[in-house]
């Protein structure tokens, strides 16, 4: 509730027996994200990708349902405009595995912009992960929430000067220009 008070759209992992309904649409919709899911037919699904992974585009089989609209100024009457709830499903096509999001977005918003939004989520967790990897996020002992504030602060301050570090260190070296041929009179 706290993200549609602020006027902003997200797409959020639940789980699996998070349940969901629908109201005012043709398609009724209620169940669990699981159960949901399972009923779908074959032809529902569409293979989008999620964004280029280290070996190319990450691509799964993907179903969007939009489950209720609301007046968003019901939240926040200076932010007007129709925004629809929904349930974002992607199925690993190896495996069929399933995850489940939760999404708050305008009416209107296409599943590829959906499933972009959620594939950001993948350079979070990698980020995540070379912090525990290389700065030691996951390696507090610590017995108070100060001492375990003190240590992530610094754990992501000291993550992000590396990354600032690599990208001007990535940057592109300025083009050497032309000089300008000296006369001697």
């Amino acid at each position: 509730m706290a993200l549609k008070r602020a006027a902003k759209g997200y797409v959020l992992g639940v789980n699996a027996n998070h349940p969901f309904s629908s109201w005012g649409k043709s398609l009724a919709v209620a169940g669990t994200a699981k159960d949901i899911a399972e009923a779908l037919p074959e032809n529902a699904w569409r293979r989008l990708s999620a964004g280029d992974g280290t070996k190319g585009a990450r691509l799964h089989d993907w179903v969007y349902l939009e489950l209720a609209d609301l007046d968003a100024d019901v939240f926040d009457a200076a932010f007007p405009g129709i925004w629809t709830r929904g349930l974002l499903i992607r199925r690993n096509i190896a495996d069929g595995d399933l995850a489940f999001f939760s999404t708050w977005c305008p009416v209107g918003t296409s599943m590829e912009k959906l499933v972009t939004v959620e594939g950001h989520r993948w350079a979070i967790e990698d980020s995540f992960e070379t912090a525990k990897n290389e700065l030691g996020l996951d390696h507090n002992e610590t017995r108070s929430w100060h001492g375990w504030h003190r240590h992530v602060s610094l754990v992501m301050l000291a993550f992000a000067m590396l990354a600032v570090i690599r990208y001007r260190a990535n940057d592109a070296t300025p083009q050497k220009r032309p000089r300008m041929p000296t006369i001697k009179i």
